[in-house]
């Protein structure tokens, strides 16, 4: 018996949103490999749980149960850390175990379960677009690591599209393949705005 046990659910609720604040602390450890780029898992989780939002829309899904299953899908590494492919190669972690202590006493255990449960079967439409935002999120950051001239990002690139499940999922990722991580905002103004900057008139 764990010593959380005899609490009471509020509290239980709080100890929750205190480990869920453990994955701004906790890093995405893949990086160190490919030698550039940072990001911890609640970085990661935040644009994920956008791009399943996305993707659930493009497919007809739903919305909901697709984003949430991508909000919680990496919340037991506040718990476990983050294993990278390489580290999986000869670590193992119970992610569900630490699921079940991480909602004990909660009142959150069915649905934060419930949506773990889904996402690791992989049967359900929304199940394949929320795996496939987790990858998306990672291509986005290696197609941006590419863009500033990391050649080894680009090898990894190929792979992790090759990863995506879904129709929409692959044009999605292809899009972002071909697409420059900048553009959003260098085009955006008219293109004399980057010389006015300084104040200098339309005119001259």
């Amino acid at each position: 018996m764990a010593e959380t046990d005899g609490r009471d659910r509020l509290t239980r609720i709080v100890d929750f949103l205190n480990e869920c604040g453990m994955l701004r602390k906790t890093p995405r450890t893949g990086y160190q490999f490919l030698g550039s780029g940072s990001e911890d898992v609640a970085q990661h989780s935040f644009r994920t749980a956008v791009i399943g939002h996305v993707l659930a829309l493009m497919a007809g899904a739903d919305v909901a149960r697709t984003t949430y299953m991508c909000l919680f899908h990496d919340l037991h590494e506040a718990r476990t850390g983050d294993f990278n492919y390489v580290n999986r190669i000869y670590n193992k972690s119970t992610r569900t175990q630490a699921l079940e202590h991480a909602t004990r006493g909660t009142g959150l255990e069915e649905d934060v379960l419930g949506y773990w449960k889904e996402l690791e079967e992989t049967e359900t439409l929304e199940a394949k677009l929320a795996q496939d935002a987790d990858q998306i999120d990672f291509i986005l950051n290696l197609k941006e690591e590419w863009d500033q001239g990391n050649r080894y990002a680009g090898d990894w690139l190929e792979m992790a599209v090759q990863r995506v499940r879904t129709e929409w999922g692959r044009k999605l990722a292809e899009t972002v393949a071909r697409t420059d991580h900048k553009e959003w905002w260098f085009l955006g103004p008219d293109r004399d705005w980057w010389t006015r900057k300084n104040g200098k008139p339309k005119s001259e």
